[in-house]
């Protein structure tokens, strides 16, 4: 794969949970279950530059597993597989291993 993010933005592949059933047996189907919001961070940005030209460094690296938003982030298609590329303001939490 070759996506490199630019500036403060993150490659991020949101993880599938293959969970179709609630915990009292009710088959959910695909057309109303809500998207992930977990993911692994694929590739990384150098990091935002500031008005005077310093480079403020990414507080996540690649391989990071993240909670993010919602609606964060926009889809993207790459290589016939899903991702999404979002800033790092978007993530909310880094999820120990």
């Amino acid at each position: 794969m070759n996506v490199k993010p630019l500036a403060d933005r993150v490659l991020v592949k949101p993880l599938e949970f293959p969970e179709n059933k609630t915990p009292g047996g009710i088959v959910i189907p695909d057309t109303v279950k809500e998207k992930p919001q977990e993911g692994e961070i694929m590739e990384v940005g150098p990091g935002r530059m500031t008005e005077d030209g310093k480079q403020i460094p990414m507080e996540v690296k690649k391989g990071d597993r993240i909670l993010y938003g919602k609606y964060s982030g926009t889809e993207v298609t790459v290589d016939g597989k899903e991702f999404l590329i979002m800033r790092e303001a978007d993530i909310l939490a880094v999820v120990a291993n």
